[in-house]
């Protein structure tokens, strides 16, 4: 998963958001040395992800509290499913359920999300890529989900690699100019550049580039930039990405195709818990 002090700081900052000043509800109706049970069920069909951060939740209020996982992340879990049991304090329990189901629901949505898309790539050679389009605060979070429903992540910022895009193609003057530029400055990270039709496809691998990205590109014009391209770099689609477009996008032979919907769009999967 992602680094420890990354995730227990995320969930710091939700139990302050969440709490403030203390949970007046419970603190006035829950006695202090009450102890309960209490189970998490998935109320539709997922897939799993985010299971031991919800776990942290909990401990981090209390470290005493009982969390015993009855799945794990990647596992498909089908409607009605016990995923984990949970004993101890009550107040600390009430006051943890919200923001350890909202991490668990949005990482299983994630990764439910993902884990559709990647299968309807079954039988071609692509690979699902997610983007930077991410939550603040939540990026190695919702990569994680990704990576558990079976895609594969972009870059995790703007450090790790280079993606020329058109704002900087214009701002630099031209492709070449941008990619000679990178390779000069950053001559260990991969370059990849962004274009739209198939004059800057051949810019690009004129450039030498690493990666092209073809941008919002017809099926039609996406196949000649493959067939253009030649193996010289690794190809990616990009925009006007679905569940419905995505099996065609992979057909014309790319090997990766990013969407920023993985993250920015996967609805919460249906996910309670229920005090016994």
């Amino acid at each position: 998963m992602s680094d420890l002090s990354t995730v227990q700081k995320i969930i710091a900052e939700a139990l302050a958001e969440d709490i403030g000043s203390g949970d007046v509800t419970t603190d006035a109706t829950i006695p202090a040395a009450s102890v309960s049970a209490a189970a998490m069920l998935a109320k539709q069909d997922l897939v799993l992800a985010g299971l031991d951060v919800s776990r942290m939740v909990f401990l981090l209020l209390d470290p005493n509290i009982r969390f015993d996982p009855l799945a794990k992340d990647g596992e498909t879990i089908t409607a009605g499913k016990e995923i984990a049991r949970l004993s101890g304090n009550t107040r600390f329990l009430l006051k943890g359920e919200r923001v350890a189901l909202n991490l668990l629901q949005h990482l299983s949505g994630i990764a439910t999300l993902t884990a559709r898309y990647v299968e309807k790539l079954s039988g071609t050679k692509a690979q699902v890529l997610d983007t930077r389009k991410t939550l603040p605060g939540l990026r190695e979070l919702e990569k994680y989900a990704v990576r558990v429903g079976g895609g594969k992540n972009h870059r995790m910022g703007l450090y790790d690699m280079i993606l020329i895009k058109d704002n900087h193609i214009k701002a630099a003057g031209s492709i070449l100019q941008a990619v000679e530029r990178a390779k000069s400055a950053a001559p260990d990270l991969k370059v990849e550049v962004e274009t739209s039709n198939l004059d800057e496809v051949r810019q690009a691998l004129a450039a030498k580039a690493d990666i092209i990205m073809l941008d919002n590109m017809p099926l039609g014009m996406m196949r000649g930039a493959v067939q253009l391209i030649d193996r010289a770099a690794l190809v990616e689609a990009s925009g006007n990405v679905t569940l419905e477009t995505i099996r065609g996008i992979a057909e014309t032979g790319v090997d990766y195709i990013s969407s920023g919907s993985l993250t920015h769009s996967a609805p919460a999967a249906d996910i309670s818990m229920k005090i016994r």
